[in-house]
């Protein structure tokens, strides 16, 4: 795959399509684009050892109008991670595993980061996976905004932690650990969860959010929260 050179100005919209196969060296994360194209990814699949740290398959961030469809990513990290300034992202039938899941942030670290919003996460299967679907911010942390988040029709096999927000996200605790605004407008609907194991049963655990809950929730969720 040789490098190929784009020279405008354009008179119209570009529409580039690749085939190719992309081997990343060891270390970097596999795939990350800072761009502001419309962008699409389509039965990509991308592996990486499961003890290998920082893999993340891609990351995007500072871009708009971003669609992952159809892919398998296996690593050591991240299966897909999300930065800041980042508008209208689509994640479609993409099966996740080994790996940490899909995740929002971390976020809040550093100051002037710019709003997430619209992530749209649908059909997609997590296995072996640490984490399935996951927002991260960092404690007392800068300001910023994470709005328009769906996560809709997802499948989690042997999955330790399938769903979470956490807005006291602190490796290593050198942070303090101030809850900060709390979440609003969640809804959680439709949530059957089964543990297979010997420290069972599933539970969950809220803190700093009051969801409205629609539908089946197994395990229960926030008990005495709103109920639609």
């Amino acid at each position: 795959m040789a490098q190929v050179k784009l020279q405008g100005p354009c008179k119209a919209p570009l529409e580039l399509q690749v085939q190719a196969t992309l081997k990343a060296n060891a270390d970097p994360k596999q795939l990350k684009y800072d761009i502001e194209w419309n962008l699409t990814f389509i039965r990509v699949n991308i592996t990486a050892p499961p003890e290998s740290i920082n893999t993340d398959g891609i990351h995007v961030a500072r871009s708009s109008n971003v669609n992952i469809t159809d892919c398998v990513i296996g690593t050591g990290d991240d299966c897909i991670s999300i930065g800041d300034e980042l508008e209208q992202l689509h994640i479609t039938r993409v099966t996740c595993g080994p790996g940490h899941g899909i995740s929002v942030g971390s976020l809040g670290k550093t100051p002037g980061e710019k709003p997430v919003v619209g992530v749209y996460v649908k059909n997609c299967t997590f296995i072996n996976t640490d984490n399935g679907v996951r927002v991260k911010t960092w404690p007392a942390s800068h300001q910023g905004v994470v709005t328009d988040l769906h996560y809709e029709d997802i499948i989690v096999q042997n999955v330790t932690n399938p769903i979470v927000i956490d807005q006291v996200y602190c490796p290593y605790n050198q942070c303090n650990k101030d809850k900060g605004v709390p979440c609003e407008g969640v809804e959680i609907g439709d949530i059957d969860i089964a543990y297979n194991g010997k420290e069972g049963p599933a539970k969950s655990r809220c803190e700093n959010v009051k969801p409205t809950f629609v539908g089946k929730q197994n395990p229960p969720v926030c008990a005495g929260a709103q109920s639609a």
